[in-house]
């Protein structure tokens, strides 16, 4: 089965969280509220230099996301 990219997550226990699944590599839950990362990987040393540069380009990547969607929801 093939994903998207990105999905959007809720839950009633944080009302006021927006948390964006990356389903990639490096899979991980972003917290959009604080842009905190949860990663659902174990990382090298390689992968950690490649993390660095790629976090802040998922966080702006998942952010247009959430804007797309609810700008879609909005539409209907």
């Amino acid at each position: 089965m093939i994903f998207p990219k990105f999905l959007l997550g809720d839950n009633t226990d944080y009302p006021d969280t927006i948390f964006i699944i990356h389903t990639e590599f490096p899979r991980c839950i972003i917290d959009l509220q604080n842009d905190e990362i949860e990663w659902l990987e174990d990382f090298d040393a390689q992968d950690q230099k490649e993390l660095e540069t790629e976090t802040q380009n998922m966080i702006k990547e998942a952010s247009e996301f959430y804007d797309r969607e609810v700008a879609r929801y909005e539409d209907d």
